[in-house]
């Protein structure tokens, strides 16, 4: 029997595509990858960002619709999201050019942990990959700028371009936790991160990293990192090293921490209904 696969889930042929479960319309076709008699797969997540959670179509080729602009299974919504028109997507993409440095930054909240860093500085790409596979966002960071002086621009633009991206992805902050924290251990050291993304940035950072370098990476530049994300991005930003000897421990537990803070306050919460998550009704930087 044909089946439509969708985030691993089978439904029977009594499934297909109706009124109920699908809105036919004007959006980007779907893109055959390959093709039989009976049937084509399809994936639509490079072609249209609403299709970021989804893997699979597998429609008989008799009677695949020619456009989608979306398809749910029952009961199914994204990252604990109402099913409301906020909840469509949530992406930012942020260019940043300057004498200094060009910087892209791409992300998607509500992503699965893919990661696509190149900044020229390698160390700040391994941390940049944290955040991504410890928060599920997907996260595309390319930048190019002038490391022949020192990583200085390129580590501060980069982090300025994240922020801000974020702050463009969350929006209007409908339904979602806002709060987050979290403690990341690595063999001997332990960070703890708590965050607010309550709209007014501040930054409060005890970090003791013992040696000036990790590989050629200057190590005053992690605090320099968060300081610009929380400047663009308008998070309230606690750091606390709880323990930790080893300069490259002590960095990673903190992207770690990090990522999984930042995964909590940006998740839904299925209670909030999709209210804003303040006493006084709205969350913005003014």
């Amino acid at each position: 029997m044909s089946t439509v696969k969708l985030m691993g889930m089978g439904l029977s042929e009594d499934s297909w595509p109706n009124s109920k479960n699908f809105i036919c319309n004007s959006g980007p076709k779907l893109h055959c990858l390959s093709s039989d008699k009976e049937e084509n797969d399809y994936v639509a997540g490079d072609f249209c960002p609403l299709y970021s959670s989804l893997t699979h179509l597998t429609i008989p080729s008799t009677r695949r619709p020619q456009r989608l602009m979306r398809l749910r299974a029952a009961n199914d919504s994204q990252n604990g999201a109402p099913e409301t028109s906020h909840t469509k997507g949530r992406f930012g993409e942020i260019v940043r050019v300057t004498k200094e440095t060009n910087v892209q930054v791409k992300i998607s909240l509500d992503g699965s942990g893919i990661s696509d860093c190149n900044t020229g500085i390698p160390f700040l790409d391994h941390m940049l990959d944290q955040i991504a596979s410890h928060g599920l966002f997907d996260m595309q960071v390319k930048a190019c700028g002038d490391i022949h002086i020192d990583d200085h621009h390129t580590n501060e633009d980069v982090a300025l371009a994240l922020g801000s991206s974020l702050l463009q992805a969350l929006g209007d902050r409908k339904g979602i936790y806002r709060f987050g924290d979290f403690s990341a251990p690595l063999d001997e050291a332990l960070v703890h991160v708590a965050l607010d993304l309550s709209g007014r940035p501040y930054l409060g950072y005890d970090l003791c990293i013992p040696t000036q370098r990790v590989g050629r990476y200057d190590t005053q530049l992690v605090e320099h990192f968060f300081q610009s994300l929380v400047n663009t991005s308008g998070m309230t930003l606690h750091i606390r090293q709880l323990a930790g000897k080893n300069s490259h421990h002590i960095i990673e537990a903190t992207f770690k921490a990090f990522a999984r803070a930042l995964r909590q306050a940006t998740e839904y919460d299925t209670r909030r209904s999709g209210r804003i998550p303040s006493s006084k009704g709205v969350l913005s930087r003014a």
